[in-house]
């Protein structure tokens, strides 16, 4: 699975996860302020970069999400039907497409930042950065998605393959995504209701001890990114 923290000794691994938030929220910045082909284009390469900085493969990273690129690839394709001749127009769909292609880069960057990245260092990065409850509420809250979704990810996996195994793909179609979300949303509320029980019984504190967080020389480099980004964003 590729959108877990990986252990490892890449650049990306080696850099403060406050450095990795900057550039990640200026990219998204830049991304939405250069919606063109020569905007996508350069940050095209600089995902290109991340990711090799993160040691990451885009294909592994799109089979994890493959159930968002039929969404991707619909909007243009409806935005751009039309009812009479030419029955497609690419003036129309050029930038939904455009849209869905940015955000295609935004979820590679983000895969980069969750693989490299341990969850404990992600509440500390954002807890320190933010003060007060607001800081612990949203620390909390990135935690535990970053914790929770896998594991429903897994449960959906596990049903889909229960569902094969049983002949299910024989079905229609609306009976196979009713069998699997009526299936995963069980399993979410079960998940759920264990996973509060669980922070009961461990004592669940708002504001807990938090690893320590220090910025390096090699950070210096991810700073430089984020600044660059930032400025492209702007220009």
């Amino acid at each position: 699975m590729v959108l877990r923290y990986d252990p490892g000794d890449s650049l990306a691994h080696a850099l403060d996860p406050r450095t990795k938030l900057a550039v990640q929220l200026a990219f998204a910045v830049a991304a939405f302020s250069h919606t063109t082909v020569p905007g996508l284009a350069t940050l095209t390469a600089v995902t290109g970069l991340v990711l090799y900085g993160a040691r990451t493969a885009p294909l592994p990273v799109l089979r994890e999400v493959w159930i968002l690129l039929p969404v991707l690839v619909a909007g243009p394709l409806l935005q751009g039907f039309t009812l009479s001749a030419p029955y497609f127009s690419v003036a129309e769909a050029r930038f939904p497409a455009l849209a869905a292609y940015r955000t295609l880069l935004v979820l590679l960057v983000a895969a980069a930042y969750v693989r490299t990245t341990p969850v404990r260092e992600s509440r500390a990065a954002i807890q320190r950065t933010i003060p007060g409850r607001a800081g612990q509420f949203l620390g909390m809250g990135v935690a535990f998605v970053f914790r929770f979704l896998p594991v429903l990810r897994r449960d959906l996996s596990r049903i889909r393959e229960a569902s094969r195994a049983r002949l299910g793909n024989r079905r229609r179609l609306d009976e196979r995504m009713r069998v699997v979300a009526l299936g995963g949303l069980s399993r979410a509320f079960s998940r759920a209701d264990t996973f509060a029980l669980a922070l009961r019984t461990r004592c669940f504190a708002w504001n807990p001890t938090l690893p320590a967080l220090s910025l390096s020389r090699v950070d210096l480099s991810g700073l430089g990114l984020a600044a660059a980004l930032g400025l492209y964003a702007v220009l």
